[in-house]
C-alpha cells in the first residue's frame, strides 16, 4: 500500500544572516544568499575597503594626536589666505563619519566571511567606498603640502601610545586567526591556502616582536623620574583670554605659569609692544578704524593708534580654541574691552609676580624709522618696568646678525645648536619645537647646563612624554590643562614592561592554537555525517509565524532510515505557511 504524506522543510529565522547580507549586499531574502567562493571581483573590492580603514585609521590618529596644535593649523592658513577659519572643525566631522561608515561595512564583510556567506559589496557601498578613500587621499596629500612637519607628531606620539597600541593590534590579530583558521579548515588545499597561513603567521610574529622597536620615555624607574618641568605661558593663557593680552598674563599666572612668553613687535614711535601677526587684522578691530591700512606692517603704526584698537573682540567672535561657552558673563565683559599690551605693561605683570619673561622679538622692516634702535626700545621697556634684566630670555624672528643688538639680556635660540655654537654665541638656553628634541638631546644640553624649553606643549600625554625625558620647562597654551597633571600619564618600570609584553604575546600564541585545533575538530566532526541527507519533519497542518514558506526545491536521496524511494512533485498550500512534498513511502 503506497501513501501519500505531505513533509515540509522547516527554517529558523536567521536574523543576524539577513541584517547582515541586507545591510552590505542588499541581500535581504534566503534565495539571494549564497555560500559559493566569493568572485575576483567582490575580493578586490573587499581589498580597497580593508585599505580605505587602515587609511582612515591612520587619519584619525593623526588628527587626534594633531589636538595639540589646531590653532597653529588654523594660524598656517590665515597666513596663506589672510582669512580666519576654523577649518579643523570640517576635517574632523567630515573624518569621523567617513571612518564610522567605512568601519561599519568592515565589520559587516567580517561577519560574512566568518559566517560563511559570499561577499557581494552594494554598489551604492562602492560608490560611498570609493569616495571616502579618494577623500582621505586628497586630505593627505593637502596636509603634506599646507601642515608637512606635523607628520612628526605622529612618530612622537608613538613613544607615548606605543605599548597600548601593541596590546591593541595583538587583540586585533589574535580575532582573526578565528577566520583564518575557519577559512583553512573548510577549504581545500592550495597553494592559496599556504600563503594565507604563512602571512598571518608573519603578521602575528611582527606584532609579537614589534615592542623590540619601541622607544619608550615613560618606561623607566620610578627613582629616576625628574621634577616636573615648568609651565610658560605662551602668549599668556590664550585658551581663556586673548592672546598677549593683560588679561590674558594674569589669566596665566592664576593657573600656576612659572614665566610668560610674548610676541615683541617695537612701533613706528619707538614703544614695544605684543603682537604675534604682521598685521593687526587677525586680533585688532583695525579694519573698522583704520579700513585702508589694514594691510599695513603692525609696526608701521604708532603708539596711539595701536592703542585705540580693540583686541578683544576678535575672540569672542572666532573662539579659537573652542572655549569661550565655558566663560561666564564676567569674563566675556572683560575680555571684549580688551587693548593691544605694550611689552612694559606685561614685564610689569611678570615683576609683580616674581616671574621671568621670555621674549620673542620682531626688528621692524627696512623702511622703519626705529630700524637701528629697536634693541635699545627694548632694553629702555625692561628697565621702565623695573624687572631684572637677568629674568628676561630674548630671541629674534631675524638672523643671528640681530642677536648681538640686545646686550645685558639673556640669549635664547630657536634652533637646534651643536655645543661648540652655543658656547661661541653666548646662549645660556634654547627654545625648541617638541619635533626638534629627543631624549639624548636633552640630557647633553642639561649636562652642559644648558636649560630647555620645549613648545608648544598643550596636551597632557605630550607633557608626560617630555617630562619623563627630563626636559626643564615647556611653553604651553593651555597651563589650565597642565596644572591638571600632578604626574605623567603613565609610568612603568622596565621589568614590569618585559612582563606584561611577554605574557600578552604567549597568550596571543597560545589562543591563536586554541582555535586552529578547535577549528580542525570541528571540521573532523562534520565529515562524518552523510554531506546529502536532510532531515525533514512531518507536516502538521497548522499555521505558525516561526515557519518560513519554502521556495527552491530539494533532492534528497533517504529519508525515515532509507524507507521513501521517491520524491514525486512539490505541492504548495496556500494559507499555511508551509511547503509540502508528496512522496511515496513504502510499508
Amino acid at each position: 500500500m503506497v501513501k501519500h504524506q505531505p513533509l515540509q522543510q522547516v527554517y529558523e529565522k536567521q536574523v543576524c544572516v539577513s541584517f547582515v547580507t541586507g545591510i552590505y549586499g542588499c541581500r535581504w531574502k534566503r534565495y539571494q544568499r549564497s555560500h559559493e567562493d566569493s568572485s575576483l571581483w567582490e575580493c578586490a573590492w573587499f581589498s580597497i575597503l580593508c585599505s580605505s580603514f587602515l587609511l582612515l585609521l591612520f587619519w584619525v590618529y593623526f588628527w587626534l594626536v594633531a589636538q595639540n596644535d589646531y590653532n597653529e593649523f588654523n594660524w598656517s592658513l590665515y597666513n596663506r589666505s589672510g582669512e580666519w577659519r576654523d577649518e579643523t572643525v570640517p576635517i574632523v566631522v567630515s573624518t569621523a563619519v567617513g571612518f564610522s561608515y567605512i568601519t561599519f561595512l568592515m565589520i559587516l564583510a567580517l561577519f560574512h566571511i566568518s559566517l560563511g556567506q559570499q561577499l557581494n559589496l552594494y554598489w551604492v557601498h562602492k560608490i560611498g567606498v570609493l569616495a571616502t578613500l579618494l577623500t582621505t587621499i586628497s586630505g593627505v596629500v593637502s596636509i603634506d603640502d599646507i601642515w608637512g612637519d606635523e607628520w612628526d607628531i605622529v612618530l612622537i606620539s608613538l613613544q607615548f601610545t606605543a605599548p597600548f597600541l601593541h596590546i591593541g593590534a595583538l587583540v586585533a590579530v589574535t580575532a582573526m586567526g578565528w577566520l583564518v583558521a575557519g577559512y583553512v579548515a573548510h577549504k581545500r588545499s592550495s597553494n592559496f591556502q599556504v600563503a594565507v597561513v604563512l602571512v598571518y603567521i608573519a603578521i602575528l610574529l611582527v606584532v609579537c616582536l614589534a615592542p623590540l622597536t619601541f622607544n619608550c620615555p615613560c618606561i623607566m624607574e620610578h627613582d629616576s623620574l625628574k621634577p616636573q618641568p615648568e609651565v610658560i605661558g605662551r602668549r599668556g593663557a590664550p585658551m581663556l583670554a586673548p592672546e598677549n593680552t593683560v588679561l590674558s598674563f594674569n589669566r596665566a599666572l592664576q593657573q600656576g605659569a612659572s614665566s610668560l612668553e610674548a610676541d615683541v613687535a617695537i612701533s613706528v614711535d619707538g614703544v614695544p609692544f605684543l603682537m604675534r601677526d604682521r598685521t593687526l587684522r587677525r586680533t585688532t578691530d583695525v579694519t573698522k578704524v583704520f579700513p585702508a591700512r589694514q594691510y599695513d606692517d603692525a609696526s608701521l603704526f604708532n603708539w596711539t593708534e595701536i592703542r585705540s584698537l580693540n583686541a578683544g573682540q576678535w575672540f569672542l567672535k572666532s573662539d579659537p580654541y573652542w572655549t569661550v561657552r565655558s566663560l561666564t558673563q564676567r569674563d566675556r565683559n572683560k575680555i571684549g574691552n580688551q587693548t593691544v599690551c605694550s611689552l612694559v605693561e606685561m614685564l610689569r605683570v611678570a615683576s609683580r609676580a616674581n616671574r621671568s619673561a621670555l621674549l620673542t622679538i620682531r626688528s621692524p622692516p627696512p623702511e622703519h624709522p626705529r630700524q637701528r634702535n629697536w634693541f635699545m626700545d627694548t632694553l629702555w621697556a625692561v628697565q621702565r618696568a623695573g624687572i631684572s634684566p637677568k629674568r628676561v630670555r630674548t630671541t629674534t624672528w631675524n638672523p643671528d646678525t640681530d642677536r648681538g643688538r640686545v646686550r645685558g639680556l639673556q640669549q635664547t635660540s630657536n634652533d637646534k645648536l651643536s655645543m661648540e655654537e652655543i658656547k661661541q654665541r653666548g646662549i645660556t638656553s634654547l627654545t625648541l619645537h617638541y619635533s626638534k628634541t629627543s631624549h639624548k638631546d636633552i640630557e647633553a644640553y642639561l649636562a652642559n647646563n644648558v636649560s630647555v624649553t620645549v613648545y608648544p606643549v598643550n596636551e597632557p600625554w605630550l607633557y608626560s612624554i617630555l617630562w619623563c625625558s627630563g626636559v626643564p620647562s615647556v611653553s604651553s597654551d593651555a597651563p589650565q590643562v597642565l596644572r591638571k597633571v600632578p604626574y605623567p600619564i603613565w609610568l612603568m618600570s622596565q621589568q614590569a614592561y618585559k612582563y606584561i609584553w611577554i605574557a600578552s604575546d604567549l597568550v596571543s600564541i597560545a589562543i591563536v592554537l586554541v582555535i586552529s585545533a578547535f577549528k580542525k575538530w570541528k571540521m573532523s566532526n562534520m565529515q562524518s555525517y552523510n554531506p546529502e541527507q536532510i532531515m525533514l519533519s512531518t507536516v502538521v497542518r497548522r499555521s505558525s509565524r516561526d515557519i518560513n514558506i519554502m521556495k527552491e526545491k530539494l533532492i534528497f536521496s533517504e529519508i525515515d532510515n532509507g524507507q521513501c524511494q521517491e520524491c514525486e512533485e512539490l505541492s504548495l498550500y496556500p494559507g499555511n505557511g508551509y511547503a509540502t512534498y508528496h512522496c511515496s513511502l513504502s510499508h
